[in-house]
């Protein structure tokens, strides 16, 4: 009995101790190593450059040890901002890089190629004439600050007196321009651009940047390790301040049957309890690589609240991403969804093979997403 539970005790403690340290000992030959370097990823809201995660600085190396927060990490390396980001050639994006922890203690070699000067760049703007900032310096008076707000309308908006659905995203600097995005953009004016000449489908899209409160602002449930949760006041202000703005300036069909919300890892996460909080506004729902994880409230509040009857929910994810663990805790979610009163009609969950947690990924399966949900075969 003492050794089985000594060694129950030891495999305790190597979830508890585990970490690794990553070790940057080669840089770009014009690197200023009186600059700080910092990490950056999923774990810490991606922020481009929190104090906690600056790196120690040994002459010409860099370190830091990050303790085991999740299974794996998706990251990137930053000058402290997303303005001076690693990249490869030429600036062009890189993916995120990821690290599964599966050793109590590891250590990791990092080269680094190139950073991203936003005021020398050679990345150029890609986001399609109809395409606008609908505001630079929005303001969030449920939480007291300021975002800037995309809004793309479709091609023959200008030469109609149509009105058109609305597809409201997260994380706006990855949704239209590459100029812009941190990490790769998902190209949805490009697709959405396409699926009207082709399909007739015609969404105006509003797509809201993130900013250094992600993390807190896509949970409605605190976590003790990455922040309180401003879910309820970030949703209120997408429901109660922007959506009002947007459908008074423009031509939308302000229902929810044609009121869409989409995004993905936390802002899956949001976007999942704003079907569920508001299936009155959002009747169409995107939730791409979710982060239950992040706190497992979500499976108790889903479970009082699947008993509906109009919303739409459309599930994606990555075998690969989490080492598996989205994958379970998504289908979790949707039988869970399924056997608490969802019309199960009205649910899709598709898991891709070798998909991974990146822009990338999402990019390449946003079309099938936004075509099941508005019905566009």
């Amino acid at each position: 009995m003492k050794a089985f539970l000594f060694i129950i005790s030891f495999s305790i403690s190597q979830v508890l101790f585990c970490q690794v340290t990553f070790i940057i000992n080669n840089l770009p030959d014009n690197h200023d190593y009186k600059k700080d370097i910092y990490i950056s990823g999923d774990f810490e809201g991606w922020s481009g450059g929190k104090d906690q995660y600056k790196l120690a600085q040994n002459h010409q190396e860099y370190h830091i040890t990050i303790p085991k927060l999740r299974e794996t990490i998706s990251f990137k390396f930053t000058l402290g901002s997303w303005d001076s980001v690693e990249c490869g050639p030429e600036n062009s994006n890189i993916e995120n890089r990821t690290y599964s922890f599966t050793q109590p203690q590891d250590t990791v070699v990092i080269n680094i190629s190139n950073w991203t000067d936003k005021s020398l760049t050679t990345k150029h703007a890609t986001a399609s004439k109809n395409v606008h900032v609908f505001a630079k310096n929005f303001k969030m008076p449920q939480l007291n600050r300021e975002r800037k707000i995309w809004i793309y309308l479709p091609p023959n908006y200008e030469n109609t007196t149509l009105s058109y659905p609305v597809l409201y995203m997260h994380d706006g600097q990855n949704v239209f321009d590459n100029a812009t995005s941190y990490a790769g953009e998902w190209e949805v004016d490009e697709t959405l651009n396409k699926l009207s000449e082709t399909l007739g489908l015609n969404l105006i899209v509003v797509a809201i940047d993130n900013g250094v409160e992600r993390l807190s602002e896509y949970s409605p449930w605190e976590n003790s390790q990455y922040g309180k949760a401003e879910g309820d006041a970030y949703l209120d202000f997408i429901v109660n301040t922007l959506k009002p703005e947007i459908d008074k300036t423009y031509r939308t069909k302000n229902n929810a049957k044609n009121t869409a919300i989409m995004g993905s890892s936390m802002g899956g996460l949001i976007s999942h309890y704003a079907g569920l909080k508001y299936p009155n506004v959002f009747g169409k729902i995107g939730v791409f690589s979710p982060s239950f994880w992040y706190s497992y409230e979500s499976f108790n509040y889903t479970k009082e609240h699947s008993n509906q009857r109009h919303l739409k929910m459309y599930y994606l994810v990555g075998a690969k991403e989490g080492e598996g663990q989205m994958a379970k805790d998504m289908d979790t979610m949707v039988e869970l969804m399924k056997t608490n009163g969802f019309r199960k009609k009205n649910i899709y969950s598709k898991v891709v093979p070798d998909g991974i947690h990146s822009e990338s990924f999402w990019k390449k399966e946003f079309e099938d997403a936004i075509r099941w949900l508005f019905n566009k075969k």
